[in-house]
């Protein structure tokens, strides 16, 4: 598997995203408040909203357009929603963020 050196963990706020051009679309990489990276498509599943501009809280981000929540380490909405934003591997070495791009991981 081949990583990429995106940034510095401190390139992105705590509760915060950043955006990598990805082959398909943005990836947006989102950092919680203990320090964990996550990434996924920029695209809500309901209505492609850009994840990157909604809140990050927990473990979860809020769609900017309609409030889909959206659990960040597998992409699935939050019942009563149904749907998937594709996630790639992160992760964070040496204080550095990390990410892969060989294939996005399908939703269940």
């Amino acid at each position: 598997m081949s990583w990429l050196d995106i940034c510095a963990l401190e390139d992105i706020n705590p509760l915060g995203s950043r955006i990598v051009a990805g082959p398909k679309g943005d990836i947006a990489i989102f950092r919680t408040s203990n320090d964990e990276v996550f990434a996924l498509d920029d695209r809500c599943p309901h209505k492609g909203g850009p994840l990157s501009q909604g809140l990050v809280y927990g473990k979860r981000v809020a769609c900017p357009l309609h409030n889909w929540q959206i659990e960040l380490e597998s992409g699935q909405a939050v019942a009563p929603d149904v749907g998937c934003a594709h996630r790639h591997q992160a992760k964070v070495e040496n204080g550095r963020v990390l990410l892969t791009l060989n294939t996005a991981t399908e939703c269940a």
